[in-house]
């Protein structure tokens, strides 16, 4: 066994057992090498079930929250999907497994080099850019699905706006303590929501955001 396959398998028989049961999400994060997106020090925590500083006041988020959004968005193969807040790389990584075309903004241009250049390490291919996530990337719009990866004050408008109709957005909206996540489907000009309680991201910075 190689140097993180016990790590791997505990942390996906702890996913289960915390509720994950969509066997498409636990296969595509059994596929991905966590400790390629945690730099050192932290190499060796990868597969903790706890998020993990990457620089800059960013993290990586707990393997269970990542489990949690991308079951909630639901992407399937060939979906298109945008991502605000790349961050390492790694809730990009899953979804690509997932067989999405993915598309990510990173505000924060040294994080995105560091993403980058472990993504295409890894052959995954996705998108990305530098700029503002919270109002999109309307060149590709409508998306099937969008996944915000850190707290916002509201739900950003933009996004609603770029989601294809029966296309899902997931985005943790509260204070700058504490969110619930927020799961909107869209239904033409409707906007269905269901929330979970209980999550804590680092901010979403942006002109949608927290400025």
């Amino acid at each position: 066994m190689g140097r993180f396959d016990e790590d791997r398998l505990d942390m996906i028989a702890l996913l289960r057992e915390k509720g994950i049961a969509d066997e498409r999400v636990i296969g595509a994060m059994s596929r991905v090498d966590r400790h390629r997106f945690v730099p050192e020090p932290f190499t060796s925590r990868a597969y903790e079930d706890s998020a993990l500083p990457i620089g800059k006041g960013q993290t990586i988020s707990q393997p269970y929250t990542v489990a949690f959004m991308t079951a909630a968005l639901g992407a399937g193969s060939g979906e298109k999907i945008l991502e605000v807040g790349t961050g390492s790389g790694y809730q990009a990584a899953v979804l690509a497994e997932l067989g999405a075309r993915v598309f990510s903004i990173e505000r924060n241009l040294e994080l995105l080099a560091a993403a980058r250049k472990v993504l295409d390490r890894l052959h995954y291919r996705v998108a990305t850019r530098g700029g503002d996530g919270t109002v999109g990337w309307s060149e590709f719009a409508p998306f099937d699905g969008i996944i915000v990866t850190a707290g916002a004050p509201d739900v950003p408008g933009p996004l609603l706006r770029q989601l294809k109709d029966g296309g899902k957005l997931v985005v943790p909206v509260g204070t700058l303590s504490r969110q619930s996540l927020i799961v909107v489907t869209r239904s033409g000009e409707h906007f269905d929501r269901r929330e979970v309680e209980g999550f804590k991201f680092v901010p979403l910075i942006g002109k949608m955001g927290w400025q």
